[in-house]
């Protein structure tokens, strides 16, 4: 069975995120999404975790929940949460997210019994802060659970994160040390993308993940983890730790696969490119070289993106991809994807009619993204937004790179290219 996971997303309890985030609505939208298996995020929150035993019961595949009394096919729920450690080590301040992932509540319950008891504040955020480091999460989390799944979130963000220029470490051991071999996958996160992770040796011992980070229910599946084989808690965490080009070889002794993940345009995150955001001051990696890392405006030390991170700590070149590396694939959501055919904004009543037309029509998002084949897509809609689907696939994008905490802006058409596209009226689906 292929199917598509996104574990990594928040409740409407951790902050700046919909107030529509609620089980019910997740799972319609993973539905909608093409999700399969998404996470519960934020079960730690108190509250929220009052409505995941409400709302939740154990599916018949190992380790994981779906709503009571959903049909068969019904999305299925695991158990996630990211914890923002705050922490002094060698001398700095670190500030890195982690991913925590547990097959049962009693486990989940245990988890953050351990966080409240060493005071972290666990009702004041979805996300909470705590004062722990990200080793010692990892401790706890393995101490509720032996299957507990670890993983570091965006690896490459600069704030908040292993890898972060701001506040992180060189290497995963230097952050886990001996725990490190158990930390089996990082999190590419909405800047990086598995071509600039296989420029680190160091990273073909841990499997790469997708996941969308959401803080609203339409923002899921924008990046997402591709699995082949079974679906449960135990198969997902054997993908993980097989998942790696260091343990190609394992695969074929795994009851599931990681097939590859979906990408975000890397240069559409907030960090890719270095930069400082007050000043409207955004700048390359040759460029940031050339200027001393200072903010030609300001004089003040501009924000490191990932791209200049990944330069500094690679030791491989451009382009490499490492033997039994999974695939990827990188997409624009289709509603943007639509708006910026028909010329609208995302939001609006044509986006929305086009939008439900094409999932009446092929099922979900990611089907019409990846898999339905584009003379049926211009059947369904229009020959732009057929022409749109067929330049994302094939990358033919103009990106301006996001940097220092703004959005890349993604652009598929130029207003000579719009003019070529631009349908008359004529018969479709909506």
């Amino acid at each position: 069975m292929v199917y598509y996971a996104d574990f990594h997303i928040h409740s409407r309890f951790a902050r700046a995120t919909s107030q529509s985030l609620t089980l019910p609505v997740l799972d319609e939208y993973a539905r909608k999404k093409g999700i399969a298996v998404l996470g519960t995020g934020d079960f730690t929150h108190p509250m929220w975790f009052e409505e995941i035993k409400h709302y939740l019961e154990p599916a018949a595949e190992d380790g994981l929940f779906h709503l009571k009394n959903a049909p068969n096919d019904a999305v299925r729920f695991i158990l996630s949460v990211e914890i923002s450690s705050i922490y002094q080590q060698s001398g700095r301040t670190r500030r890195i997210h982690t991913i925590v992932m547990l097959p049962a509540l009693a486990a989940a319950d245990n988890f953050n019994r351990s966080l409240a008891s060493r005071g972290a504040k666990l009702s004041s955020d979805g996300r909470p802060i705590v004062g722990l480091s990200a080793k010692r999460i990892a401790e706890l989390a393995f101490d509720a659970h032996p299957q507990a799944i670890v993983i570091p979130a965006h690896v490459w963000t600069p704030w908040f994160s292993v890898f972060g220029s701001m506040s992180g470490f060189d290497s995963l051991e230097e952050c886990f040390e001996e725990l490190t071999p158990k930390i089996v996958a990082v999190e590419t996160g909405l800047s990086s993308d598995p071509p600039m992770n296989w420029r680190l040796s160091k990273l073909d011992d841990v499997a790469l993940i997708s996941s969308s980070d959401a803080h609203s229910p339409a923002k899921i599946a924008r990046e997402a983890t591709k699995f082949d084989g079974e679906l449960s808690y135990r198969g997902i965490a054997a993908a993980l730790k097989t998942g790696s080009p260091a343990k190609a070889k394992e695969k074929a002794d795994s009851p599931t696969e990681l097939i590859g993940t979906i990408e975000f345009f890397p240069e559409e995150g907030k960090y890719h490119f270095d930069g400082h955001s007050a000043h409207q001051i955004r700048l390359s990696p040759a460029e940031t070289k050339s200027k001393g890392g200072i903010c030609p405006t300001c004089g003040r030390p501009v924000t490191v993106g990932v791209l200049s991170r990944v330069e500094a700590l690679a030791d491989r070149p451009q382009n490499f991809k490492p033997a039994g590396a999974p695939d990827f694939w990188s997409l624009v959501p289709l509603e943007e994807i639509i708006a910026e055919a028909v010329g609208v904004r995302v939001g609006t009543k044509k986006v929305g009619t086009i939008y439900q037309a094409l999932l009446q029509a092929f099922g979900n998002e990611l089907a019409v993204l990846l898999d339905i084949p584009l003379e049926k897509i211009e059947s369904a809609a229009q020959p732009n937004i057929a022409e749109a689907v067929k330049r994302v696939r094939e990358r033919k994008l103009h990106i301006e790179p996001g940097y220092d905490g703004e959005y890349g802006t993604v652009h598929i058409f130029d207003s000579k290219d719009r003019q070529q596209f631009e349908p008359a009226e004529q018969a479709s689906l909506f």
